[in-house]
């Protein structure tokens, strides 16, 4: 891969990752939220496999495919697999967060400042080592910053499921930035818990809507009340 195309590439990649997690802020469709957490996943990976060809690292560029494969396939499908489950129970109605704890406009303000704080953070390393990879660390961190903002502030329990993920996404991306990459066996055994969680979390998300009929947050604390 070319030199004057390679860093054009990768920045292209981390701003689709970084505008993915802005945009599940914005949306209040699960199922939109969803198909944004695919992209996502697909950005993820092609951003893995570019720093591998460039490295001429194939053990990279074969971690970057299974994490396309789980991460833009298998897990947007078990969460289509819930939400459909969800929707299915309320009639086929669509499903929505449509009370966050922090409004669109707040979030999108909260995720610009999240954007650079991580830019301030990261600044060091970057100024240590300008390479391309590392110039794009901020973006990896802010997507941490957004993911953990997520969790915290959705009430819906798939919400708060697509959060947790986005925080994982921007950790193996902070990952594969920092260091060019991670031992396969490692990613595969990150890869494997975070699957095992989501199975884990589907399951608890039907057996909530089945037993309570919602999975907003509120709803089943007021029901405890």
């Amino acid at each position: 891969m070319s030199g004057g195309l390679y860093p054009r590439l990768l920045d292209l990649a981390c701003g689709v990752f970084l505008l993915t997690a802005v945009l599940v802020l914005w949306r209040r469709e699960l199922a939109a939220i969803i198909r944004v957490f695919a992209l996502q996943g697909a950005a993820l990976a092609v951003l893995a496999v570019l720093l591998g060809a460039h490295e001429g690292r194939w053990d990279l560029v074969g971690v970057g495919l299974g994490v396309g494969l789980l991460r833009a396939g298998l897990l947007p499908y078990l969460m289509r697999r819930a939400l459909a489950a969800l929707s299915a129970g309320r009639g086929g109605e669509e499903v929505r967060e449509t009370r966050p704890l922090v409004n669109v406009a707040a979030s999108l303000l909260t995720a610009a400042l999240l954007t650079l704080l991580a830019y301030a953070v990261s600044r060091p390393l970057t100024l240590l080592d300008p390479t391309p990879a590392t110039r794009a660390l901020p973006v990896g961190l802010a997507v941490v910053l957004i993911g953990f903002f997520v969790l915290v502030t959705r009430r819906r329990a798939l919400a708060q499921v697509v959060g947790f993920l986005l925080l994982d996404n921007g950790i193996t991306a902070t990952a594969f930035l920092a260091t060019s990459g991670v031992p396969l066996i490692v990613e595969l055994g990150v890869s494997f818990d975070v699957l095992l969680a989501v199975l884990v979390l589907e399951i608890l998300t039907t057996r909530m809507r089945a037993a309570f009929g919602t999975t907003d947050i509120d709803d089943l604390r007021e029901l405890h009340d």
